[in-house]
């Protein structure tokens, strides 16, 4: 799991089936302290996440398709599958 930050929405008015009526974050890699630790990137959203969540996504494709209920959504690789209430160290 990763932490991050949604800062943004993609719309796509051609996809891949496997993302047909799926919302897709643009999301900002976070560390511990919610400062930017990477490269964004593109995930399917499960949780209705919205601009400015703190989320945690799941980067590897068979637990994403698990999240999704869809092993055949072969092209998932990354979902938002929880959004953060808090962080404590």
């Amino acid at each position: 799991m990763r932490l991050g930050k949604v800062i943004g929405t993609v719309v796509s008015s051609t996809q891949a089936k496997d993302y047909e009526s799926r919302k897709i974050l643009v999301i900002q890699p976070l560390d511990a302290d919610k400062k930017p630790a990477g490269t964004s990137f593109l995930a399917i959203d499960t949780v209705q996440a919205g601009v400015g969540d703190i989320v945690f996504t799941i980067e590897e494709g068979n637990s994403a398709r698990a999240v999704i209920a869809d092993a055949d959504a072969l092209t998932i690789k990354t979902v938002v599958a929880a959004i953060v209430d808090h962080i404590s160290k």
